[in-house]
């Protein structure tokens, strides 16, 4: 055999070691995602908000108690979050909030949402109704409309 057929059959077999290592963390990250989802919809509840504002912020400029803080990875702590800041009954109380349901909640107005602990998980509905963002085209369907 020459060199270049056994320096390709070494790099396949590490291939293939990848990939099947790939797999299997695969697979036990989404058992992990799984528990903690059940476990969250476990702790869910509706509550009514009064929406004050929503932006993306760093979790250390966010608000949110320093336990939580704390608690996050350290990789990323400088990444932004969707931050919800709500009054809940009498308190004024800074959420994280889910990607996709921070664009349904609307600002200054009443909401009920589904809540697990700090997190907001959905949103039911609010007073005036939900407004459904409006999606950009993509750069090929704009020039195929023109």
């Amino acid at each position: 055999m020459s060199t270049l057929t056994k320096v390709l059959l070494v790099i396949v077999v590490v291939l293939i070691a990848l990939l099947v290592a790939l797999y299997f963390i695969g697979t036990k990250m989404q058992k992990k995602q799984a528990l903690q989802k059940e476990q969250m919809d476990a702790m869910a509840q509706t509550v009514s908000m009064l929406v004050i504002d929503k932006k993306h912020m760093k979790i250390k400029e966010s608000g949110l108690p320093p336990v939580v803080i704390q608690q996050t990875p350290k990789y990323l702590r400088w990444s932004k979050l969707p931050i919800v800041k709500a009054k809940i009954g009498p308190k004024v109380m800074t959420l994280a909030c889910d990607e996709s349901v921070f664009q349904l909640i609307p600002v200054k107005r009443e909401v009920k949402a589904v809540v697990s602990g700090i997190y907001i998980t959905g949103v039911k509905s609010a007073r005036g109704g939900l407004e459904t963002p409006v999606k950009k085209k993509g750069l090929f369907k704009r020039l195929l409309k023109k």
